[in-house]
């Protein structure tokens, strides 16, 4: 009895083991479920290719108000950084020498006007009598020439009290623009108009619109004029007309308004290698004020039909750029690209994608050539970049 229940036994602890590896070969067969990945899909389109210059800002008109004549500073007659307009007084300098001038000068024109009178009144006196032959020839034209040298005298004092109206007009200056005045640079009392005291008094810039300039290179320069050649001026004044060239102010929003070349520099600097660009662009609500820093967004080409995938959807291995596309079976299959210009946060792509692939952008560590997944699409925001 005893030897039976110990075959039961046996019997049931190998029924008991089969089953248990029966199980551990199910799981062992069981493969895992596919990882889940997120998958960006490609499409063509129109991709504007920019370049950014840093540049600085210039009223259209900056114009420098200056002393003209030396003396001391009387008068000024405007509030620093306020909008003035043309003819507007703003500084008084010291008039009375000037005043002296003026009237010492006068008064030598009158002294001349009577050398004129008494020479005419001798001329006068002199033609009939010569008439008569009671006066010599000579004594005539001796008359003549005391008149014209008279006239001479008058018309030469008179040229020199307008020099001196003007020397004492000089002390009045004034505004010669509308526009933003900035900070004095001297004060009531000063003695100005020489060195080494201020003979610029103070700036005035129009800002209605605002000129930025900034620099090529001789070879970003040597592209555009190969350009221009190939389309001809006036094909090339139009795409100027319709450039989209835009301002990335230092707070790194971007200005409403679009801005037009106006000035092209006539040599490359030397030292540098670049030659001056000059863009206008308008300034209605006086935002922009000369002397600012800002970044000037050129496009330089539209690439038509063009393939952007996100910067994160793609690896590099030793130098060598590739990403994982998705086929039809849900099979991931490493691809080697040609990668151009980052736009913003995507690469173009020059070589190795089609419209209407899918490649992953999340889940690239879980992946390799071959895995199958689970893929999940997704849409990839846009975010403006504003530095090269």
């Amino acid at each position: 009895m005893r030897h039976k229940s110990i075959v039961f036994f046996l019997i049931g602890f190998v029924f008991l083991m089969a089953s248990a590896c029966d199980k551990a070969e199910q799981q062992t067969q069981q493969a895992p479920p596919p990882p889940e990945v997120s998958v960006y899909e490609t499409r063509a389109e129109d991709v504007p290719i920019y370049k950014i210059f840093v540049g600085q800002t210039y009223g259209a008109k900056d114009i420098a108000i200056r002393a003209r004549v030396e003396g001391f500073l009387k008068g000024i007659h405007f509030r620093e950084g306020s909008a003035v307009k043309a003819g507007d007084l703003l500084y008084i300098i010291e008039s009375q020498p000037f005043e002296a001038e003026v009237a010492s000068k006068q008064g030598l024109l009158a002294e001349a006007n009577t050398m004129l009178v008494k020479a005419k009144r001798d001329l006068e006196r002199y033609r009939p009598l010569a008439e008569q032959k009671a006066v010599s020839q000579s004594d005539l034209d001796g008359a003549v020439a005391s008149y014209e040298a008279a006239q001479a005298s008058v018309e030469a004092a008179q040229a020199n009290v307008r020099a001196a109206e003007i020397q004492m007009g000089y002390t009045r200056i004034y505004s010669p623009i509308n526009g933003i005045i900035g900070k004095t640079e001297a004060k009531v009392g000063d003695f100005v108009g020489r060195d080494p005291n201020p003979v610029i008094l103070n700036m005035v810039s129009n800002t209605d619109s605002v000129l930025v300039e900034f620099f090529l290179t001789e070879t970003q320069y040597l592209g555009i004029a190969r350009h221009i050649a190939k389309v001809g001026i006036e094909a090339a004044k139009e795409e100027d007309r319709e450039a989209d060239i835009r301002l990335i102010l230092a707070d790194g929003k971007m200005y409403p308004h679009k801005g037009e070349p106006n000035f092209l520099d006539r040599k490359i600097d030397p030292t540098t290698g670049a030659i001056l660009v000059q863009v206008s662009f308008p300034n209605p609500q006086n935002i922009i004020r000369p002397g600012q820093f800002a970044k000037v967004r050129v496009r330089v080409d539209n690439v038509e039909d063009g393939i952007l995938i996100p910067q994160r959807s793609v690896s590099d291995l030793q130098g060598r750029k590739r990403v994982f596309v998705v086929d039809d079976q849900n099979t991931v299959r490493e691809r080697p690209v040609t990668l151009g210009p980052t736009i913003d946060n995507f690469w173009l792509v020059t070589e190795g994608l089609e419209p209407g692939e899918k490649i992953i952008y999340e889940g690239l560590q879980k992946v390799g050539d071959g895995t199958e997944v689970k893929p999940a699409l997704t849409e990839v925001e846009r975010i403006i970049q504003d530095d090269e």
